[in-house]
């Protein structure tokens, strides 16, 4: 891999879907009446989005999806981060653009000044914990090449990719660019493989990625045995290992592994009073890892953060962290020195 001559000034730089969760409360009875599928994510049209928002509680709106949500916890890890997503230029794009700068991430892609609306993701969340979530992808799926800025990527120590936005040709475009762009500068590209759905529909696809274009892979263990078509996790890490650098596994409350060359870690998941609800939590891991890798520290390590991070999220409503993640790591005796070189793999 080529090296870059300049120093990084951003830890990770995400790219992928610009959504705005619409969140709110619900029990088993209304999914039923609403015909919603309990745990699932389903994608809906503009008219079944009005509809649905219209059938729900009083809720609460934040800017979501999945790499902005890893860009705001790497932000409140004390790292730097900068966003790619594409809004319209209409209230809830306004929503998604104040709520993530807030969050001290850099955000400066263009917003559409026509086509489809913003993204929602309308979240029902069950007395479980559990998160049913019809998603209206909008304006977010138009992100093309030329909304790409060459300089953030180049900037940036580690360029994630969001899995769910390897749908739309000039979507696909763009990561590939982006890719492209992070390697010729000397840096990481990290993958997330987002959902066993696109797993499904992107599998050869996915495969060719990690053996040519990903150094970090996240998944979740449902994905990775779509993946690799295992028939148990062993097989699949297996499958996986040498394939890119580093492999993390999410495993829900049974922790992580993480593959590391010839060596696999598994770290148990951090202890959470009550879970309220599960969105974001493999967000957060995400960020958690990327903080810690972007930092120097060893893949353990990073996996331990990760574990910090997604019990945070999982601890309220809402995919971003309610408190300082760099104070939550303290206190977990997580906490790591800020590099100073061009190059930290651990």
């Amino acid at each position: 891999m080529p090296q870059s001559m300049s120093e990084p000034t951003l830890d990770v730089v995400a790219i992928g879907h610009a959504i705005v969760d619409v969140l709110s409360h619900a029990d088993d009875a209304e999914l039923e009446r609403l015909r919603l599928s309990k745990g699932t994510m389903a994608l809906i049209d503009a008219d079944q989005a009005e509809n649905l928002y219209a059938a729900m509680a009083p809720a609460v709106e934040v800017s979501g999806g999945s790499a902005a949500n890893t860009a705001a916890g790497i932000a409140s890890f004390g790292g730097a981060a900068a966003f790619v997503g594409k809004v319209r230029d209409d209230e809830l794009g306004a929503v998604f653009s104040h709520d993530i700068r807030a969050e001290g991430v850099e955000f400066a892609t263009p917003p559409a000044d026509k086509g489809p609306a913003t993204a929602r993701c309308l979240v029902l969340v069950t007395p479980d914990a559990q998160r049913t979530m019809s998603t209206y992808l909008g304006a977010a799926s138009g992100l093309r090449p030329d909304d790409l800025d060459d300089e953030v990527i180049t900037r940036a120590r580690v360029t994630y990719l969001e899995g769910y936005l390897w749908d739309p040709p000039e979507a696909i475009d763009a990561l590939r660019r982006a890719m492209d762009v992070a390697h010729g500068a000397g840096r990481r590209v990290a993958f997330s493989l987002s959902d066993p759905f696109c797993v499904e529909r992107h599998r050869d696809e996915f495969l060719g990625l990690l053996d040519a274009d990903v150094d970090v892979l996240f998944a979740n263990e449902a994905e990775v045995m779509s993946l690799t078509g295992a028939g148990y996790l062993h097989e699949a890490l297996e499958a996986l290992a040498g394939r890119c650098e580093l492999v993390a596994v999410t495993r829900g409350p049974e922790g992580s592994v993480v593959v590391d060359g010839d060596a696999v870690f598994e770290v148990p998941a951090m202890p959470v009073d009550e879970v309220v609800d599960t969105t974001g939590a493999g967000d957060l891991y995400a960020a958690g890892f990327l903080y810690g890798l972007t930092h120097g520290a060893d893949a353990e390590t990073c996996a331990s953060l990760g574990g910090v991070a997604a019990a945070e999220v999982i601890s309220h409503v809402g995919a971003r962290p309610q408190v300082s993640l760099s104070q939550v790591a303290d206190q977990a005796e997580l906490s790591l020195a800020k590099p100073t070189g061009d190059d930290h793999r651990p």
